[in-house]
């Protein structure tokens, strides 16, 4: 099956004032399939925006290629922007107006005749538990609220492809979790394609079936979450004994089976020289935990505490970079005062 986004050393570079120019984006290669929903992660600066703004016909980009919905994002925008929707980071609602006109005006946009508009602002309104909303202005609602009418918004054209660029940010726990209730509930309605941005890594750990890391404009991990997590991160286990010295820990770590090179990137710290605990790096540590304290009771030491630790895709970032996901990194962000290339 052709891929519903197909892009192709895609490129934006920006020039600024005092004439020195920066990529914002360096060759973008990506293929994503029709039905998926994968999550574009990097910290603040690291290209996510810009990647979305040239996909969705919003910018175009300096070098490169791309199609979407199988249209090229530069020779056939108009088509592109037709069968995708797109949920930006701010409201797209206006503060004065009431939903239901907001989104009948949106099918208007579209082309959408009178009735059809009409329906289909009530079909999402009801899909998306707005009837309480319909009449009230955009400022009123709360910030949760206002999220669920951005996306009733960009789905107003039926899309095959959604661009959601992080649309949970700034909502409490709850309002999160009823809106990704929401998001999921649509797709499996509509089958459509999802390609999702968020700061929220919980999210594109617990939902997406792909991950994509972009670090300084570069793709520098591509894969599902479970695969990047152990393959780049690993488990690690924590196990806390009575007594023993740092010499008698490796020397018991030794006999029950580990490697040299697992050793030496173990840590083992001791407490008043009443307990020590050893951090142990290992893959499938589910299964590793089990063995490894049948081996500890085999030689007559019995556990204090154990512990198994799963990575999260901030260590997996932290693996590749030696910086935290999480950190608000700007070296790389569009300066105020910039040209397109």
């Amino acid at each position: 099956m052709k891929p519903i986004i197909s892009a192709q050393q895609l490129s934006k570079t920006f020039r600024n004032a005092d004439g020195t120019s920066f990529a914002a984006v360096s060759n973008l290669t990506l293929d994503v399939s029709a039905g998926s929903l994968m999550a574009f992660l990097g910290p603040n600066g690291a290209g996510k925006s810009t990647s979305l703004r040239m996909l969705t016909t919003l910018l175009k980009p300096s070098s490169g290629r791309a199609s979407v919905c199988g249209f090229d994002i530069v020779e056939n925008p108009t088509p592109v922007r037709a069968h995708i929707g797109y949920v930006g980071q701010k409201h797209g609602a206006g503060d004065y107006y009431r939903i239901r006109d907001e989104l009948i005006s949106q099918g208007a946009f579209y082309g959408l005749g009178r009735r059809a508009r009409r329906a289909r602002a009530d079909e999402l309104i009801q899909i998306l538990n707005l009837q309480e909303l319909v009449n009230k202005p955009a400022m009123n609602l709360s910030g949760g609220q206002r999220r669920r009418v951005d996306i009733a918004l960009g789905l107003v054209p039926k899309p095959r492809l959604l661009f959601l660029d992080e649309p949970s940010t700034g909502l409490d726990p709850q309002s999160r979790a009823d809106l990704w209730q929401h998001i999921l509930g649509l797709r499996e309605r509509y089958g459509s394609t999802l390609f999702l941005t968020t700061h929220y890594l919980e999210e594109a750990d617990q939902y997406a079936e792909r991950v994509v890391i972009i670090d300084r404009g570069r793709i520098i991990a591509d894969d599902t979450a479970a695969r990047l997590k152990t393959d780049l991160a690993g488990d690690r286990i924590s196990i806390t004994l009575a007594g023993q010295n740092h010499q008698d820990a490796e020397h018991l770590m030794q006999r029950v089976a580990l490697s040299p090179e697992v050793l030496e990137r173990s840590s083992i710290s001791t407490a008043d020289g009443s307990a020590t605990k050893y951090v142990i790096p290992v893959n499938l540590g589910d299964q590793v935990l089990p063995h490894l304290l049948g081996q500890l009771n085999e030689y007559g030491h019995r556990a204090m505490a154990a512990e198994l630790d799963r990575p999260s895709l901030d260590d997996v970032f932290l693996s590749l970079t030696g910086r935290s996901l999480r950190e608000e990194q700007t070296f790389d962000s569009i300066p105020e005062h910039t040209y397109e290339y």
